[in-house]
Parts: C-alpha cells; sequence; structure tokens
C-alpha cells in the first residue's frame, strides 16, 4: 500500500476490510486537525481528549456501514461536531465564549528561547486578543470558521457537517472571518 497516494475513503474501507494499518494510517492523517478543532471547541484539554477519543471509538464502530458518499474529512469532522454538540446537551452546556485559561495548547508553538522579552510579551498579548476574539463569536459561527480552518473541508463540505446550507455556512464564515479582523486590527489610537 502507498502510504502517501492512497485517498482517505480507500482507507477506511480497507479498514473495514479488516487492514489495521490502513487506520493507521488514517489517524495519523487527521489527529493533529481533530484535536485542534476538538481543543478550541472543547476550551478544556481533558474534554478534549475525551472527545478525541470518542470520535475515534466512533470510527472504529461504524468502518463496517462506511460508506464514502463524501470525503473521509466530511465524515470525521461530522462526527467530531456531533460528540461536542452531543456532550453540550449531555451536561445541559452552552458552548461557552470563555478563552482557554491554560497555555497547553500553545506549547507547540512556543517560541525559540533565543526571541527577545518584548516579542515573546507581544505575542502572548496577540494570542489572548485572538483566543478572546474567538471566543466572542456566535457559537455557529466559531464553529464553520473552525472547520474551515481546521479541517480544510469546502464550504460545502462544512455545510454537510453542521447540517445548513451551503450558502448559511458561507454567510456565517463570512461573518465570522470580519469579525475576528474588526476584533484583530490595532485601533488607530494604538499606532500613535
Amino acid at each position: 500500500m502507498d502510504d502517501s497516494s492512497t485517498d482517505d475513503a480507500q482507507l477506511m474501507l480497507d479498514y473495514a476490510s479488516g487492514n489495521a494499518r490502513a487506520f493507521e494510517l488514517l489517524y495519523a492523517r487527521h489527529r493533529s486537525g481533530l484535536y485542534r478543532y476538538l481543543m478550541r471547541h472543547a476550551r478544556d484539554p481533558d474534554l478534549a481528549n475525551d472527545l478525541f477519543q470518542d470520535v475515534w471509538g466512533r470510527v472504529i464502530a461504524n468502518r463496517s456501514r462506511y460508506e464514502p458518499r463524501a470525503k473521509f474529512q466530511t465524515f470525521l469532522f461530522t462526527l467530531a461536531h456531533n460528540c461536542f454538540i452531543d456532550h453540550c446537551r449531555r451536561t445541559a452546556a452552552r458552548p461557552r465564549g470563555e478563552s482557554i485559561d491554560s497555555t497547553d495548547t500553545e506549547d507547540s508553538l512556543a517560541a525559540p528561547d533565543e526571541l527577545r522579552p518584548d516579542i515573546e510579551l507581544e505575542r502572548a498579548d496577540d494570542t489572548a486578543r485572538y483566543r478572546a476574539a474567538l471566543a466572542s463569536l456566535p457559537a455557529e459561527q466559531r464553529d464553520v470558521f473552525l472547520l474551515h480552518e481546521e479541517s480544510l473541508l469546502s464550504v460545502e463540505e462544512i455545510a454537510k457537517v453542521v447540517g445548513v446550507g451551503a450558502e448559511t455556512a458561507k454567510s456565517r464564515l463570512r461573518y465570522a472571518v470580519n469579525k475576528l479582523k474588526r476584533a484583530l486590527t490595532p485601533v488607530a489610537s494604538e499606532l500613535r
């Protein structure tokens, strides 16, 4: 099996036929983007890990029923979206607009030691502003934006994941991007 050129749908079909290596390849290809998506929704590493395991558990449980009607990524992120919504319903919690208190999720993006402290402080401020801006988005817009950024799905595929029309998904993405741009653009007085 050529690891790099085999498409995801074929890998999932191979896995359904008993090829464990196919699952390993799918997992390796999608684990990072899926985890980031869940982490940004959950805003809690423990919950993100639980949801991450639940999603892959559902992939395993549904392997024999998988039909490649859409890209595997669409299937995977639909499962992730549904797992998060199910969690919110179970806990009677709505997605909150709070940012993550911990900076553990940024460890992989840590700045090199040789950077000056003022640059590190500026980056920390930028990260905090981004998190706050992202958290301030309505849940529907944040969901579409995160799917667009983390999964690299098309707008049509995102629409399928969240269960809305393509124009609605496109509109939510546009509003989210515009709100983030406004929130992250320095105020003119800050430039003086």
